[in-house]
């Protein structure tokens, strides 16, 4: 998805106490990020403007969540999105942090000991052309970097519309050694996330489209 640039989103980031700029330095020990440090932890990549993040993050106070973007104007409306929903009930962030960062490094900010139980990808870039499918978060080259930090029996959560992405990335995670424990290709009408599903903005338009939205749950 593609964004204006918006100038205030950078300063707003550089204030926040919930935004990390330097997640290199926190390799390892992501734990002391967090107010409650024995939560599990679960990140989102490619967060977007928030959405997803902001409702899980505030519905799940006993899990600690990262979530990561390459875009400052992304992050700077996540930021607020965040701020949003937990100041209108009073709440601080305590249990997310945003950062910036290329996902494709991911394995340089992330470490086995950061336990991390579960992934989420919601409607990555498809990336269609052949020369470019490596590129895909989902991608075998991907799932081995992420293998290098998952915990063992960590879960990757997976949401698209696009239907040659998600057939593909079935084939990725298995070579990659992971189980598919479910899957679906009609998400809203084969409810795979026990009622727990949240709507992203991408979402609610493919659907409004006529498009179904294609999910997987996969275990390592």
């Amino acid at each position: 998805m593609r964004i204006r640039f918006k100038p205030w989103a950078r300063p707003e980031l550089e204030a926040s106490y919930f935004y990390e700029d330097n997640p290199e330095n926190y390799k390892g020990k992501w734990f002391t990020k967090f107010i409650n440090k024995n939560n599990p932890l679960h990140i989102e990549l490619g967060c977007g403007k928030g959405s997803f993040i902001s409702e899980l993050a505030f519905n799940n106070h006993s899990i600690n969540y990262i979530a990561i973007d390459l875009v400052d104007a992304m992050l700077g409306v996540a930021k607020r999105k965040v701020e949003e929903k937990y100041n209108s009930n009073n709440l601080k962030v305590d249990n997310l942090i945003l950062v910036r960062y290329d996902i494709e490094r991911i394995n340089q900010i992330i470490d086995k000991v950061d336990n991390v139980e579960r992934i989420y990808i919601n409607f990555c870039n498809p990336w269609p052309k052949s020369k470019h499918k490596k590129k895909r978060l989902t991608h075998t080259k991907q799932l081995e970097h992420y293998k290098e930090f998952l915990k063992n029996k960590a879960e990757i959560y997976f949401k698209t519309d696009d239907e040659g992405l998600f057939n593909d990335s079935l084939t990725y995670l298995q070579n990659a050694g992971f189980k598919i424990i479910s899957k679906t290709n009609d998400l809203h009408n084969e409810d795979i996330f026990d009622g727990r599903n949240i709507i992203t903005e991408h979402e609610k338009m493919f659907s409004e489209e006529g498009i179904k939205i294609k999910a997987l749950i996969a275990k390592l």
